[in-house]
């Protein structure tokens, strides 16, 4: 599939989170509904994915579910069925009040740390307020990217005869980072100006168990980092590591005559693993100033970033170096 192909498909995705409050005493029976409900979802036409995630420590017994289909209409369907009215006829003894439910079209799935969280925030905006508000939401994403542990951000406009909220979603590292953001002075001062161009907004935090290399979405900030960036930050954890492997694992293969060909698959596969779930991890981290896009826009960090990563090219020379000799 080419690029613009790509682009075109994630543009036509459509994904509803729906936020329901259980009943106490009432879980395993949400939780059984919940799997009913998911396995309907895949029988209808353009299904993708659906996730579940638990509400958080200290917080109220509110679960989000997260429906992804390859199309609006596709999307539609599911959500005007009999099968689903159905089943939400079913859950009504152990819900809480009735559940709410934004509707986004566009975007595409971010693959992000197991300790990210997300926020989906919905904001119903005065009539002939638009134009104000999208300037608004600029302002406060400006400031947003300066929070520590922004990830990324996407807005979603209203989808006529769907959904008539506008849309905001954005990634934290953390969700105690997420929470300082959502608590500080700076944004209260921005929702009192906001207060102008919305009658109401609905916050709803979800945790994401996903994981990758690279952690960033396609949001606001301008998207992934630049191809160049990206092999960069590779090289920086793969050199280390393969030698590392080279030194420890790979004298052992080659004194048990394990063939060259298997000790190398051996050592990719423990390479490509060390990279997903140790090093680029703690890579990204720690170059998240230079590599998140809203973050890199001026020469000066662009400068700083290159030269830590070819700085830190030369300690890896020089370590191995004395090593080998």
């Amino acid at each position: 599939m080419s690029a613009r192909a790509s682009r075109s498909a994630a543009a036509d995705t459509a994904t509803v989170v729906t936020s329901q409050k259980v009943r106490e005493g009432r879980t395993d029976e949400y939780q059984r509904w919940q799997d009913r409900t998911n396995q309907a979802a895949r029988e209808f036409e353009g299904f993708v994915g659906a996730e579940v995630y638990p509400p958080g420590a200290g917080e109220k017994n509110e679960w989000v579910a997260v429906f992804r289909f390859s199309g609006m209409d596709h999307l539609t369907a599911w959500l005007a069925s009999d099968r689903r009215r159905e089943l939400l006829d079913e859950a009504h003894e152990f819900f809480d009040g009735p559940p709410t439910q934004e509707v986004l079209h566009g975007g595409s799935p971010a693959e992000v740390a197991p300790a990210m969280v997300t926020a989906v925030i919905s904001h119903e905006v005065k009539p002939g307020y638009e134009q104000k508000f999208l300037t608004w939401q600029e302002k406060t994403l400006k400031v947003q990217e300066k929070a520590p542990g922004f990830m990324g951000s996407e807005l979603f406009r209203p989808v006529e005869g769907v959904q008539e909220h506008w849309v905001v979603v954005f990634r934290f590292d953390s969700r105690e980072h997420l929470d300082d953001w959502l608590g500080s002075d700076q944004r209260k001062k921005l929702l009192e100006e906001g207060d102008a161009y919305f009658s109401s907004y609905d916050v709803r935090k979800v945790g994401s168990a996903f994981s990758g290399w690279f952690q960033f979405d396609r949001g606001a900030q301008g998207g992934a980092p630049p191809n160049w960036k990206q092999a960069m930050t590779v090289l920086l954890a793969l050199y280390p590591t393969v030698m590392v492997l080279n030194l420890t694992i790979g004298d052992e293969l080659t004194g048990l005559g394990v063939p060259g060909y298997l000790g190398l698959f051996i050592g990719n596969m423990l390479s490509v693993s060390a990279l997903t779930w140790l090093f680029m991890p703690l890579v990204n981290k720690g170059l998240a100033f230079w590599l998140v896009p809203g973050r890199a826009r001026r020469r000066r960090v662009q400068a700083a970033g290159t030269a830590v990563v070819v700085l830190c090219y030369l300690v890896s020379l020089a370590v191995f170096a004395l090593i080998t000799h």
